[in-house]
């Protein structure tokens, strides 16, 4: 089996790491060999949050640029500034509800252009599915669970080679119980939202 490569990118508090053992969790119970890596930047004042996830064959955990087959962005800025690891072959997944860094809020800084810089993604990668990951995490029952949303996003697209029942598995038996039936229900909606924008 092929290496598959998927970046996760986050701000600190959005579960990127969560996500990440989901993901590890449901190659473990399929068999599939998996490696991990993370990185923190600040991640407690909203700083940058990185996961790198490598099933299959392999000895690396890290992603060089122009490597990833899935990028995952829990908030559009991050998916932006990650967009160095993507190719011509790449999908690109996010969750376009914007968390400004305290430099915006600051004036400091400028929010990028969204919608723009989503048409240039689009144009740069194979596939581009961007919605509201947020808002539908909320409608799930809490906002927290926006990574599993993401989880189910990534599910459905085909791009890796784990079923979306392994993930439903692994939230049951391996999230916090009183948070199961939210994270199945987010995981759900974005497996929904992603088949909407295949």
């Amino acid at each position: 089996m092929n290496t598959t490569k998927i970046m996760i990118v986050a701000v600190g508090g959005q579960g990127n790491i969560l996500a990440a053992r989901v993901i590890g969790e449901a190659a473990v119970e399929a068999g599939i060999d998996v490696r991990m890596s993370e990185f923190h930047g600040m991640a407690q004042r909203g700083g940058v949050v990185e996961s790198m996830v490598l099933l299959g064959e392999g000895i690396g955990s890290a992603i060089s640029d122009g490597e990833a087959h899935v990028l995952v962005g829990f908030e559009p800025s991050e998916t932006i500034r990650a967009m160095k690891k993507c190719n011509a072959n790449s999908w690109v997944i996010t969750n376009t509800h914007p968390v400004p860094p305290f430099t915006v809020a600051l004036g400091q800084d400028q929010y990028p252009d969204i919608n723009a810089t989503f048409e240039k993604i689009a144009s740069r990668v194979e596939k581009l599915i961007a919605f509201d990951a947020t808002e539908l995490a909320l409608k799930a029952g809490s906002a927290m669970s926006m990574n599993m949303v993401m989880m189910g996003a990534l599910a459905q697209s085909g791009k890796i080679p784990l079923e979306p029942d392994l993930f439903r598995k692994v939230i049951r038996e391996k999230t916090k119980k009183a948070f199961v039936e939210t994270n199945l229900k987010a995981f759900d909606m974005g497996a929904e939202a992603a088949a909407k924008l295949m």
